[in-house]
C-alpha cells in the first residue's frame, strides 16, 4: 500500500479492507482507485469488490493466495498493442482465462486549477506507458513531455500529491474527483476506435457448457526446424478453426526457440479445435491452453 502516493492510500486501504472481508467476491485489478482497469472491474463485475493492487504480479497473488476470487488484467489495446510483461506472468501464474472485456478508452489530462487557458504551463503529462502510447500525437501537439507511471490513476494521486502546476496527469475523468484535481482537458485519444481488452483471471473455472460463442486462448512452442510454424498451423486451417490472434515473443534468454500466443475460436471438445489441437501437438514441442470462455463481443 505505501508504493501508491500518498493521496491514494486512503482510498486503497478502505478497498482493501472491504475485499478482505468478503474476499469471494473481491476482484483485483492493476493500479490506483480511479484507474482504466477500476472501470473495468464496475463494469465487468458490478457486484464485485475492486481490489486495487499496485502491479500485475501483485493482482496475480492476491488471487492466488485467496484475498481475490479472481482478477481482470488487461491484455492488449487497439492503438497500443501488447500489454508489456503479460504474455510472460499469464503462463507462470497458473491461473486460467475464465473471461474476457472490452473497454471504450478515453482520457482526460488533469492538473491543479489555473486561469486562463487551462493547458499554459503544462510542461510534462504523467501516466502509465500504455496511456501516454495511446495519446502521443495529441501530446506531441501540445508540446508535452511523456513522463511514465506505472498506472494512471496513480499518476493522478502523483499530481496531486507534487502540488506542480506544470505536471498533469492522463488518466480516466472520474480519477479527477478522487484526487481533487481539475480536469484540464477531456475526451483526449490518438483514434476513435481506442479499446482495452482485459482478461478474468481466476484459479479455476466451470467446464465451458452451454451457449457460446467460445474462444480458447493458448500457447505454444514450435521446433527449430524449417516450416515448423507452418505445419503447425496447418492443423487450424484445414479443420475450419478460426485463429483471431496469433504473437510471437522470446522466453528464456533464447534467440533460437520462439514461444507463441494465441486466441481461437471455439472450445476442446469441438470434433475440428481437438483435430487442430493434436495436429498442432504433433509438430510443436509442446502445447498449453490457459482458458475457455465466452466471447465477449465479434471479432473482425
Amino acid at each position: 500500500m505505501e508504493s501508491f502516493p500518498a493521496p491514494a492510500r486512503a482510498l486503497v486501504a478502505a478497498m482493501t479492507e472491504a475485499a478482505a472481508a468478503a474476499p469471494g467476491r473481491a476482484v483485483a485489478f492493476q493500479g490506483a482507485p480511479g484507474a482504466n482497469s477500476h472501470v473495468a472491474v464496475t463494469e465487468a463485475f458490478p457486484d464485485g469488490l475492486p481490489l486495487p493492487c499496485f502491479d500485475f504480479a501483485d493482482a496475480i497473488d492476491a488471487v492466488k493466495e485467496g484475498r481475490a476470487d479472481c482478477a481482470l488484467i488487461p491484455i492488449e489495446n487497439s492503438l497500443h498493442g501488447r500489454v508489456a510483461d503479460i504474455h510472460f506472468l499469464l503462463p507462470e501464474s497458473g491461473l486460467v482465462i475464465t473471461g474476457e472485456h472490452f473497454l471504450p478508452i478515453r482520457y482526460a489530462l488533469m492538473g491543479l486549477s489555473r486561469n486562463g487557458a487551462p493547458l499554459d504551463g503544462v510542461t510534462e503529462a504523467i501516466s502509465h506507458p500504455q496511456a501516454l502510447g495511446q495519446c502521443r500525437h495529441w501530446l506531441k501537439a501540445h508540446g508535452m513531455r511523456p513522463v511514465s507511471y506505472p498506472d494512471t490513476a496513480g499518476a493522478a494521486a502523483l499530481v496531486a500529491e507534487r502540488g506542480d502546476p506544470g505536471a498533469a496527469a492522463l488518466a480516466p475523468p472520474g480519477a479527477a474527483a478522487l484526487y481533487g484535481l481539475d480536469v484540464l482537458a477531456s475526451d483526449i485519444a490518438d483514434a476513435e476506435h481506442n479499446t482495452t481488452r482485459f482478461v478474468v483471471l481466476a484459479r479455476g473455472g466451470p467446464r465451458p457448457v452451454g451457449e457460446g460463442p467460445w474462444m480458447t486462448t493458448l500457447i505454444f512452442e514450435v521446433r527449430n526446424v524449417p516450416a515448423a510454424l507452418y505445419k503447425a498451423l496447418g492443423g487450424f486451417a484445414t479443420n475450419g478453426v478460426n485463429m483471431t490472434k496469433l504473437e510471437s515473443y522470446q522466453h528464456g534468454g533464447s534467440f533460437s526457440a520462439t514461444e507463441f500466443y494465441a486466441d481461437v475460436e471455439g472450445r476442446p471438445g469441438d470434433p475440428g479445435l481437438d483435430r487442430a489441437l493434436d495436429e498442432l501437438g504433433f509438430h510443436g514441442k509442446w502445447v498449453r491452453v490457459l482458458g475457455t470462455y465466452r466471447r465477449a463481443r465479434e471479432r473482425g
